[in-house]
């Protein structure tokens, strides 16, 4: 397993790519950043890798 993560192209925000794909379109959690974060914004790659491995990222 690796840890698959985007940040917020505004201000830098780290966001998970399993609290991306529960949410799958959100808001950035970054302090006063109004940006908005979707799934589709990590590479294909890594979305495939997450959707075929989704058990092993479950908390």
């Amino acid at each position: 397993m690796h840890i698959i993560t985007h940040a917020c192209t505004q201000c830098g925000t780290v966001v998970s790519a399993n609290e991306l794909e529960s949410n799958r379109v959100m808001k950035c959690p970054g302090l006063d950043c109004e940006n908005v974060l979707r799934f589709t914004d990590l590479d294909q790659a890594d979305q495939e890798h997450f959707l075929d491995n989704k058990a092993s990222y479950e908390l």
